[in-house]
Formats: structure tokens, C-alpha cells, sequence
């Protein structure tokens, strides 16, 4: 079977990978590492990235089993090993996406990108808290539910939901750290923020069995 775009631009993105100076990846984000393996943790999940070819695994299981990481998780974690900048920190301020600092001002990638997401977690409430709880959330006080979630164990991101009522309907709005574009790009936290949706959702059907 033909391999689809996505994957094409995940394997050419591993391939990418072993162009970089993995020592200094290990240094800078205090990875986990031995002679065959770099070790991350994304979304709640632990993965490793095969230091000869960069491929890009996760596990349920300690590695027993492991599936090939798809284009998001891939994506992103290439390009906080390798592309983030060398004094990368954080601000502790929180802003919306399009108020990073080093974005270019623009109508970003549509408000309504996640509106799937907002009529699914609509009126599933206890499951969206016990989802983001499972991915290690810390709960907040804006919104029906509002959790600061940690993609990568050193970035964070906050998830603010508000339920649908008579007049406004589900609403779903993520808070970044100001200087999030210091490890990632801006298309990036696409990436970053479509995974994330998918482990709370993922996480919701299973516990609903």
C-alpha cells in the first residue's frame, strides 16, 4: 500500500532527526538515554527515538509492545529536539496563540479548528476532567473545565472549556506559555494541540467502554 503524505513527511522528518547533535538534546530537556535509544515523554505517553535511524515509537507497556508514532507526535517531538532554541525557558505567562511572542500577526489557523472537539466534550463533563486528570492535568479556576496539561514534561498548556448554553455554544480555548516559540514553531503547536484532542478523546471513549 502506498505510503499517504502524512507519512512520507514523518519518515523524511526521522531521517531529519539524525542530523542533529543528540548529546546536546539529551543535555538541554535532561532525556532518559541509552546506546540504542532517546527517551521523551509526549502527551502522556512514553516514547523513544531509535538514535540510528530515528524512528519514532510509543508504548502502553515499558516498551514490551510499540506502535510507530503518526505525523503530530513525530513532528513535534523533531521539532523540540532539534530545532528548539538553545536558551529556550519559559515566562509563566499564558497567551493565546496568536499573541506568542515572535508570532507574526495574522487571523491564525480558523477559531473554529476545534469546534468538534468543544460539541464532543458538550456535556461530558466528568469524562473530560478524568481525561485530562489521567494525562496528568493540574485543574484551574476559568471555565466549566480547566486544566494545565503538560505535552512535553518541560511545556505547558492550558485547556479552558466552557459548556453550551440557551445562547453561546460549546466554547474551547488553549492558553500557551509566552515563550513557547523558543521550542517549537508556531505550526507546531497544530500538531501539538490535534494530539492532545485526540488522547482526551481517546481517554473519554475508553473510560465510557
Amino acid at each position: 500500500m502506498a505510503s499517504s503524505n502524512y507519512d512520507i513527511t514523518r519518515d523524511n522528518a526521522e531521517r531529519r532527526f539524525l542530523n542533529y547533535d543528540q548529546e546536546n538534546m539529551i543535555d538541554k530537556f535532561h532525556l532518559k538515554h541509552d546506546g540504542q535509544y532517546l527517551y521523551i515523554e509526549f502527551v502522556g505517553r512514553d516514547y523513544r527515538i531509535d538514535r540510528s535511524s530515528g524512528r519514532t515509537e510509543w508504548t502502553a507497556d515499558g516498551f514490551t509492545h510499540v506502535e510507530h508514532a503518526g505525523f503530530n507526535e513525530v513532528l513535534a517531538i523533531c521539532d523540540v529536539l532539534c530545532d528548539s532554541k538553545e536558551d529556550c525557558r519559559l515566562s509563566g505567562q499564558f497567551v493565546k496563540v496568536n499573541d506568542l511572542k515572535g508570532t507574526v500577526r495574522s487571523s491564525g489557523l480558523g477559531n473554529d479548528l476545534y469546534g468538534k472537539y468543544a460539541d464532543y466534550f458538550d456535556g461530558r463533563l466528568p469524562e473530560l476532567r478524568k481525561a485530562c486528570e489521567t494525562l496528568g492535568g493540574e485543574k484551574q479556576k476559568i471555565g466549566d473545565v480547566s486544566y494545565l496539561l503538560h505535552p512535553f514534561p518541560f511545556l505547558p498548556l492550558m485547556l479552558q472549556f466552557w459548556e453550551s448554553d440557551d445562547e453561546f455554544p460549546a466554547s474551547l480555548k488553549f492558553m500557551w506559555d509566552e515563550n513557547t516559540l523558543d521550542f517549537l514553531r508556531y505550526e507546531t503547536t497544530y500538531y501539538v494541540l490535534g494530539h492532545v484532542l485526540e488522547r482526551l478523546k481517546e481517554l473519554m471513549e475508553a473510560d465510557a467502554g
